[in-house]
Parts: C-alpha cells; structure tokens; sequence
C-alpha cells in the first residue's frame, strides 16, 4: 500500500481491513520515501509484495497546480516510476495505480471515455501534472507490453471524504468550500468564491472508490486480463455518474453546514474546465456503482470534520 495516509490510500486501508484482510504492508514518508529508487527497491525486495495499490501522490487545487508545477510533475514521476519498476522487479502479481481525471483533453467530448486519452490539448492549469498521470498510465502500458505485467489504471473523478486535504491553499474545491462556510458561519462573514460558478463537476465519495478499487483488483482472472492486455491501454474510469455546477455545490454545502450569509463569486479567477464528467459505463459492466449519495457524503465529510476538530487549530481568523 503506497500512500494509506492520504485520502485515497486511508479509503483503501480501511475497506482491506474492515474486509478482513491483515497481511498489509505500509509505510509512512519519514520511513519510506518513494522519490528514493534506491529505497524503494530495497523495500520491494526486503518485503516481497504480491499486490500492489499505488495511491502516493502529490495533489492538490488550482492554485496549488498553479503555483508549484515543477513540484507536481517531479513527485508523481519520481513516485510512480520508482513503486512501478520496483513491482516488476520483484514479481508484484497485480498493481492498481490511482490517476486522475485531469488526463482528458480540456475540450474533451462529454462525458469523458477511456478512449479519449491523448486526443487534444490538456487544461493548462494542471498540465504538469496531468503529464506525470499520463506517464503512469503509459508506464503501465509499456510494462504490460514487454513484461506480460497485470497493471491498471484507475482514473477516478473527483473525490472527497474523511481524511481530505482542507489547507485553504492547496486543497481542492469540495473541501475548501466546506472550510470557507464553516469559517464564515463561526464568524458571521459571507463567503466569496473563485470563478463564475458556472463550471460543471463530478464528485465521488472516496470509500466508493476504495470500493471500487478492491473490487477491480478481486476480479477473476478472465475479466481483469483483458483490461489490461494490450494493445489498448490499460485504464478504467470510476465515477459517480452525474455532476453539479460549483454555485449549485455551493448551495448545497451552505444548507448543510447551516449557514445562512451571502455568496459571491469571483470571476476574475480562472474557473479551469467547463465540465468534467466521466463515462464510466466500463465499471458498470463489470457489475459496480458507487452507493454514496453526494448530499449523504458530504454530510458525513463534515460530522467528520467536525468531530475530529479539523478547523479548531489554528482558530480561524474573524479579522479578514
């Protein structure tokens, strides 16, 4: 298990453990660091893992995609490259890398299929690593190719859930939203919002995607081999089926948050794609749909939020 911190990988560890599982095997950063090839070889070697979920990643929002691109490009190669050969090198039977739905085109055809992979230009606001997400799926390609490996690439729409990344900076929309109308109802300020409103997002909670996942790596081998035969490459979209403009999100996180101030938007910051929705038809053949309603999972993301005091340090400022 690669990255059984973060949003993906937490989603992931809990469902193996609730399903029974015990032979798991994990590190954190300060143990592993998966930008180390010569440390990442060493513990595929020492540890000998038969599958293999590779969920590390360095993500973020649009600001942070903005701001810090080299950043994103290096970690996510560096990362997957290394965990990839590693898993080769020492006969790993399965790999399920996570990627994301970035790697469309931005004027994709709606909704987004598998098969549109590398057929225009990407979003410009996260292309360095939207690249490093289509290397991984090429890196999974290629090894399926030469090696005969059995390694897929799941490429998961929006998440969000318990253990999310809530920095006001660097988090992604669904989560910053939720801070920014839970500061404003502790103190009494409206709330403005980068963009329009008008973009189009899908949302899946991330134990539907933990879900999915088990499920996809559990298959019997006469469904999962020709996913990830080539040529095709091999990749599958998971999502939730039906999106939401960010004004309509909006609203529906102030009624859920109980905050009753104004909203404004702010359209001289930049809205990136106009709709993102995938065709996951793919998943539903294979007999999978995610269980988890939006206005459900976020309720839940904030009793969690709450619960656990996510937005009680530090104290957030009423000043500004």
């Amino acid at each position: 298990m690669a990255g059984h911190n973060g949003l993906v990988g937490s989603a992931i560890f809990r469902k193996l453990r609730a399903g029974g599982y015990r032979s798991l095997i994990f590190r954190n950063h300060s143990e592993l660091d998966l930008a180390r090839q010569a440390d990442v070889e060493n513990f595929f070697f020492s540890e000998k893992p038969e599958y293999v979920f590779l969920a590390a990643a360095k993500v973020g929002g649009i600001w942070a995609n903005n701001s810090y691109p080299a950043e994103f490009i290096y970690s996510n190669l560096a990362v997957q490259t290394h965990v990839i050969h590693a898993a080769w090198e020492n006969n790993v039977k399965r790999l399920v890398f996570l990627g994301s739905s970035c790697i469309y085109p931005k004027e994709c055809p709606q909704p987004m299929k598998e098969d549109h992979l590398l057929t225009g230009k990407l979003e410009p606001t996260n292309e360095p690593y939207a690249i490093a997400k289509i290397a991984g799926v090429k890196i999974c390609q290629s090894y399926n190719r030469q090696y005969n490996t059995k390694y897929l690439a799941v490429m998961p729409t929006n998440l969000y859930g318990p253990n999310d990344n809530f920095d006001p900076e660097t988090s992604h929309v669904l989560p910053a939203l939720i801070r920014k109308f839970h500061e404003a109802k502790v103190c009494n300020r409206p709330v403005g919002i980068w963009g329009t409103g008008n973009p189009r997002r899908e949302f899946l909670h991330v134990d539907d995607l933990a879900d999915a996942v088990i499920f996809l790596m559990n298959m019997k081998e006469n469904i999962f081999n020709p996913i990830v035969c080539p040529p095709r490459a091999p990749l599958i979209n998971i999502g939730y089926g039906k999106d939401i403009s960010i004004r309509e999100l909006a609203e529906l996180i102030k009624e859920i948050v109980k905050f009753d101030g104004p909203i404004f938007f702010e359209p001289g910051h930049p809205d990136g794609m106009l709709k993102k929705l995938l065709d996951s038809s793919e998943m539903g053949k294979l007999g999978w749909k995610p269980k988890i309603t939006l206005p459900a999972g976020i309720k839940n993301m904030y009793e969690w939020c709450l619960k656990q005091e996510i937005f009680s340090f530090p104290t957030p400022s009423c000043k500004s």
